[in-house]
């Protein structure tokens, strides 16, 4: 199907499906907790103001390409978002434990590598990734309101946290930063490496603040 009569069409009066609905609640929640304004989301991303304000009614889905505009925009990832509108996703008052197999998750790209989601789309205390790249360069910062853990399963890691410099990282080493500071990373020799990634959630953190 093609995104772009999706999103540069006539604006649609009907949820497209269960899926864009969820998403786009959770980019409007998102939104919302960072204390932006749909039109400053539409000037941050280069995004239309009606095709946002279609997107969030779940009257029209986005490209991975725009999921990647509004990600950056909002300080989370194209991973996350997808994760939102998962088919089994779980309600806010769902107690019961969320077991995730393998071959399970919502995937997508994140860092200039590929992450899954650790758990079910819905709300979480927090947000677990498992990252794999194998890019040399570290690209563009990433900067969010929440803090976040970092583990390293194999590989050697370059990890740029700004002004406090850059690390190299070993299997079983492990940073924890806190939220606002800024922190990019790539291969240190060129070779694939993985991750576990673990940040709070947006959306838990204004419930607990």
């Amino acid at each position: 199907m093609r995104t772009d009569l999706i999103e540069s069409g006539s604006a649609p009066t009907r949820v497209v499906d269960e899926q864009a609905r969820r998403t786009g609640e959770h980019i409007r929640a998102l939104r919302r907790s960072r204390g932006q304004t749909l039109v400053q989301l539409a000037e941050r991303t280069g995004l239309s103001h009606p095709f946002l304000s279609q997107l969030e009614r779940g009257h029209s889905r986005a490209s991975m390409v725009s999921l990647e505009k509004i990600a950056l925009a909002l300080g989370t990832s194209q991973v996350e978002l997808l994760a939102a509108g998962d088919p089994q996703h779980r309600e806010p008052d769902d107690r019961s434990p969320d077991v995730l197999r393998a071959a399970e998750g919502a995937r997508g790209p994140f860092s200039l590598g590929e992450a899954r989601l650790l758990v079910h789309g819905g709300p979480h205390a927090f947000e677990p990734l498992e990252f794999t790249g194998t890019n040399t360069e570290p690209g563009e910062y990433y900067e969010h309101l929440e803090d976040e853990f970092l583990y390293v399963l194999s590989g050697s890691l370059l990890l740029d946290l700004g002004g406090t410099g850059v690390q190299q990282l070993a299997p079983g080493d492990s940073a924890y930063y806190r939220g606002g500071t800024p922190h990019r990373w790539c291969s240190a020799d060129g070779e694939r490496f993985q991750l576990v990634v673990v940040k709070q959630s947006p959306l838990g953190r204004e419930a607990s603040a």
